[in-house]
């Protein structure tokens, strides 16, 4: 078990059989969080790009990286196809690919325009690598080993899609947990992380909501954190019992929650807009009246700091909720960001990838950097390095790459 500097208790496989620098959907602490790391804080087409790699079809999956892979989902819809894909993190060569489903994609009205049937990003401990696909109308986990050889596959349940399907699977212990919230019954459920069995399960409601769920130590206790259906609620991730809930945010969101010490902080959504903080009991601290809907947040312990769908800059004393400052970026948002030697990284909808310093003080926007015409995903951060999923071109001749941006030698 480790426990980052903001809290979060991250327990996987006592000794991992590779390397695991960025596991999960917002790195292995679930936070967006990569404290040791300097990446480059400028790129474009030419400059700090060690290799581009082609990927095949659409998603918003974010890559993570396994020793020396990086492995992400995509979702061909021309053939049908959801599946895994592998890149060598050295050159960029793809190492490996799996078709986890072929057929039965949801009708196009059951998929936002701006969704992908290949929303979430995929989860490892090291030996194994799971995901999870809305396919023939129902939510599907699969873990494939370090080769792409699938070891199991499990039908967790039924999902009435209003959008699409799009929160990331997160591990703890020896689960792999999983939100499914829809209006058909929403659930929680966790699967042993080495048979895919069902180890508990807890019903959410019939919100239609998208957020993926956190696991933090918040006072103490490992709390399992998610939004949705006009509440902010913690369960116990070993057993899935509810710690507390509170009413609050909106019926629908996306961003996942962030945490600070003994503080939860959580945005959105739909129909309702609210930013607010929460004690590790779930009262409620401060709110604002602002809102993150697609993209998440992330706090350096004594800040709070996001982007707002239609492109506002913000941060927030996460003592008092005070707006420290807001700067207007321009554009749109769909992508979270991530903190990364004391800088802000995020990427807009329109090429535009945004470095600034994580400071309280003021908006100091250390570079503005342009490549490609829209990024959905989110980034992963090696010590030195970025990998972004990029579109680049539009309508039917948009193609997605990986990107690593390192700095030239």
């Amino acid at each position: 078990m480790s426990i980052s500097d903001s809290g979060v208790a991250l327990q996987i496989r006592e000794t991992p059989a590779v390397e695991l620098p960025w596991s999960q959907w917002r790195g292995p602490s679930m936070d967006g969080h990569a404290d040791d790391a300097t990446p480059p804080t400028t790129w474009d087409e030419s400059t700090n790009i060690a290799w581009q790699a082609d990927i095949p079809g659409r998603g918003h999956s974010s890559p993570i990286v396994i020793g020396d892979q990086v492995v992400l989902g995509t979702a061909d819809d021309a053939k049908q196809q959801q599946m895994l894909i592998s890149f060598d993190l050295e050159s960029g060569a793809e190492k490996w690919r799996r078709v986890i489903h072929e057929g039965n994609f949801p009708a196009a009205r059951e998929v936002h325009n701006k969704a992908t049937n290949a929303n979430g990003t995929p989860a490892s401990d090291g030996e194994l690598i799971v995901t999870a696909f809305l396919n023939q109308e129902r939510i599907f986990v699969t873990a494939v080993d370090l080769d792409g050889e699938v070891v199991w596959q499990t039908d967790v349940r039924a999902f009435a899609s209003k959008f699409g399907y799009a929160p990331s699977p997160v591990l703890y212990q020896s689960f792999v947990i999983l939100a499914a919230d829809n209006f058909g019954g929403g659930y929680l459920v966790a699967l042993d992380l080495e048979s895919g069995e069902v180890a508990w399960r807890r019903a959410r409601g019939d919100a239609s909501s998208y957020s993926s769920p956190m696991i933090a130590n918040v006072g103490g206790m490992d709390q399992l954190l998610i939004s949705g259906g006009d509440r902010v609620a913690s369960y116990d991730p070993a057993t899935g019992e509810p710690r507390w809930e509170t009413s609050a945010i909106a019926e629908a969101t996306c961003g996942t929650i962030v945490t600070a010490g003994d503080r939860i902080f959580a945005s959105g959504g739909y129909p309702d807009k609210q930013t607010a903080c929460f004690s590790a009991t779930g009262e409620e601290i401060w709110s604002d009246r602002t809102k993150l809907y697609e993209p998440s947040m992330v706090t350096d312990g004594t800040n709070l700091f996001g982007v707002t769908d239609n492109g506002v800059a913000m941060c927030w004393s996460n003592e008092d909720g005070n707006v420290q400052w807001k700067e207007r970026l321009g554009g749109n948002f769909s992508g979270s960001p991530v903190l990364a030697g004391g800088n802000v990284y995020v990427s807009d909808l329109s090429g535009n990838h945004y470095v600034f310093s994580a400071s309280g003080d003021d908006y100091q926007l250390i570079s503005k950097n342009r490549l490609g015409s829209d990024c959905y995903a989110s980034p992963a951060v090696l010590a030195d390095s970025l990998l972004l999923r990029i579109g680049f071109g539009e309508g039917d001749s948009r193609k997605e790459r990986l990107v690593r941006i390192t700095e030239s030698l």
